[in-house]
């Protein structure tokens, strides 16, 4: 059974519950052999900004950081990382790219997750390989294709 911390530092009425976002990390993790454990830490503008910009070196706030853990030789632990979702620039997104916020939300999460197993879109072919990964698991949830335009909600 994986294990799964929720941290929301910031919530809104609109975030998703535990058990949906349970529901998308474990869609993923589903075909895993071992536990798997990870963080998911909701949080406002001021420390996702905060974040990007001690990390990644990049001005303002983002959807999501994923920081992978990487367990030193001779530890028996299976922890993934941490997921840093900022909910604001997500309900932002949803608006700005005509999608249902549930389903936006289920998309950076898998993505998030993906780049913990070590999926990146630096280059046109891993960036292809990561999105047909989402595509896939996003469709066992019955949530459209996020890459093409949502015109009819």
């Amino acid at each position: 059974m994986n294990l799964i911390d929720i941290q929301r530092v910031f919530e809104t009425d609109s975030q998703p519950s535990d058990a949906q976002l349970e529901l998308w990390v474990n869609t993923i993790l589903a075909k895993t052999e071992d536990d798997i454990e990870l963080t998911i830490r909701i949080v406002d503008e001021a420390e996702s900004a905060q974040l990007n910009e001690t990390y990644r070196h990049k001005k303002g706030a983002t959807n999501i950081l994923s920081f992978p853990f990487e367990v030193p030789d001779g530890v028996d632990l299976n922890l993934l990382g941490d997921l840093v979702i900022c909910a604001s620039v997500l309900e932002y997104e949803a608006v700005e790219q005509n999608k249902p916020l549930h389903n936006h939300w289920a998309h950076i999460v898998i993505h998030g997750v993906l780049h913990l197993l070590g999926y990146d879109h630096i280059d046109d072919i891993d960036a292809q390989e990561m999105e047909a990964k989402e595509m896939t698991l996003l469709q066992t949830l019955s949530i459209p294709n996020p890459y093409e335009d949502n015109l009819d909600l």
